[in-house]
């Protein structure tokens, strides 16, 4: 990757106001404030996800997610709904492979009470018996949902085998029968070994002071230890772990499903550039998938591709739905996009715009506070550190057309890829 760092001229820049410290007990705080909202979001991030569940409790991480919102030793579930919205806030969560995270929003002036509320959530759950019986009835139909959305059950058995046998590979809500069979003891062993300070960020943003939300942090949160004989160790991700395939299989669907994608090995010098090749390949109404296969072909309503980072490896994946009778056509569109002198040779002008693209999207989500909050504590996570945000835009910006021709290669051309296809059974 090229070292120019110089930005381009049309490219804005902001300043962050971001301030990190480490209570006590191990537990990271991190604040960026934003003086022109009247609100604060508040985020517990855990480094643990559906890939720290075990083969007998596949959906855990996320179920804890849930659980945590049925009561706590001084709140029923009704009062922890009411004590945050009878003063406008309001709370939520979510779950992906690797993180679990419970936030809110509140007014400033309602600060200390919705921060007791929070660190209420994680620090006290009881797992009510009658009231987790009755969120693992929510959480099967949540399974159901994804059971019925072809577009969201594809990308899910095209983890399962990419990685089979490994964590990656596992669903993120488990299987009914999975969730059925959640003990007490399961929820409270995986928060002894996970909701642990030295695995958690507390993140604000918004209308806040520092030195108050380390003050309040304290209080609330200065009580979590760390168990005396942690000794989870997370399963490595190797390319050994990674299985391509090709298979298509005949389901309930009303129209073909595609998923194409491979996995690498981590390697942080290629981040941004497969940021930015991704922006080419297929986000957006001009990228390159887009363009040739719905735009062109009428081939496809909905086409996109996508790249995750994990601690280990990076992935990336191309979704496209079309008719039955032209899967042959879309999928040969789609491996001739991935070969052609477009990435291997990229055009200055169709570089910049992604680019430009990228950087657009990147800033005006930061206007979103509660996109804010997660990229903080993602920063932390992946990188170690809180990355300024002229960094990122002089990360993008460097990207060359050599450095994409070398991330295609990587992802795309040296790499094996798998295809899954869903075609309507008959």
């Amino acid at each position: 990757m090229s070292k120019d760092k110089t930005l381009h001229p049309s490219t804005p820049t902001y300043q962050a106001s971001v301030q990190q410290n480490i209570l006590s007990n191990g537990l990271t705080i991190v604040t960026d404030a934003v003086p022109y909202v009247q609100s604060i979001t508040l985020g517990i991030q855990i480094d643990a996800g559906s890939r720290d569940d075990t083969d007998q409790c596949q959906g855990l991480a996320h179920f804890i997610e849930h659980a945590l919102f049925k009561g706590t030793g001084r709140r029923s579930y009704i009062d922890i709904a009411r004590n945050i919205e009878k003063n406008g806030g309001y709370l939520d969560a979510f779950t992906t492979k690797e993180q679990t995270c419970i936030y809110l929003r509140c007014l400033a002036e309602h600060l200390e009470p919705s921060f007791d509320l929070l660190s209420d959530l994680v620090c006290d759950p009881v797992f009510p018996p009658e009231e987790i019986t009755k969120e693992k009835e929510v959480v099967i139909e949540e399974i159901s949902s994804v059971n019925d959305t072809p577009e969201e059950l594809i990308f899910e058995e095209f983890d399962l085998r990419s990685f089979p046998g490994h964590p990656l590979g596992r669903p993120i809500l488990g299987t009914e029968e999975s969730v059925t069979n959640f003990t007490d003891k399961n929820l409270k062993n995986f928060m002894r070994d996970h909701y642990v300070p030295q695995k958690m960020i507390l993140t604000a943003t918004g209308k806040v002071h520092h030195d108050e939300i380390m003050r309040l942090s304290e209080k609330f949160l200065g009580k979590l230890r760390e168990p005396k004989r942690n000794k989870y160790v997370r399963q490595p991700f190797t390319t050994e772990d990674y299985t391509p395939f090709s298979l298509t299989l005949k389901k309930r669907v009303c129209q073909a499903q595609i998923v194409l994608g491979t996995a690498i090995a981590r390697n942080d010098a290629h981040f941004y550039s497969q940021m930015v090749l991704n922006s080419m390949l297929g986000n957006g109404m001009s990228s390159m998938l887009n363009l040739e296969l719905r735009e062109k072909r009428g081939l496809a309503y909905n086409v996109y591709s996508s790249v995750s980072f994990f601690d280990d490896l990076t992935t990336m994946n191309i979704y496209a739905g079309t008719d039955s009778n032209k899967t042959k056509v879309t999928l040969e569109l789609i491996k001739e996009i991935l070969q052609s002198d477009s990435l291997k040779n990229p055009d200055p002008e169709e570089l910049q715009a992604a680019k430009t693209k990228l950087l657009g999207s990147h800033i005006m989500g930061m206007e979103k506070m509660t996109r804010r909050m997660s990229q903080l504590a993602s920063d932390i996570s992946y990188f170690g550190r809180y990355i300024e945000p002229e960094e990122k835009i002089a990360g993008v910006e460097m990207v060359t057309a050599d450095d994409i021709a070398e991330a295609a290669a990587l992802l795309l051309r040296d790499a094996p890829y798998s295809t899954l296809v869903y075609k309507p059974k008959k």
